[in-house]
């Protein structure tokens, strides 16, 4: 299991954990609305690292963003699983074809 499926797995099973008691489950309390503002803004502070050139702050925020993506996506039923599903489905397609397909 990589880090990614045993972080995914560990925010699943937070999901009916105290608040109180997980980080994990009090982000969940507050609903999807919040655990979406938590990934815009550790999606902005990566962007700035990246800007910045700091390859050591750009992994620690790129840690920070994928948790708190995990954790939205958690927030709306959309599992590790189910983006692994479409990152599948989408492989062998060409990046410009795909993005065309969508629009």
């Amino acid at each position: 299991m990589s880090a990614l499926q045993t972080l995914a797995a560990i925010i699943e099973a937070r999901k009916g954990a105290d608040p109180d008691t997980s980080w994990t489950a009090k982000l969940l309390s507050k609903g999807p609305e919040k655990c979406a503002e938590k990934f815009g803004e550790e999606a902005v502070e990566a962007i700035i690292e990246a800007v910045k050139g700091d390859r050591e702050k750009l992994t620690a925020e790129a840690a920070d963003a994928l948790y708190h993506l995990l954790v939205m996506c958690a927030a709306r039923d959309v599992s590790l699983a189910d983006i692994e599903a479409e990152l599948d489905r989408r492989h062998g397609t060409s990046g410009i074809a795909e993005k065309a397909s969508r629009g």
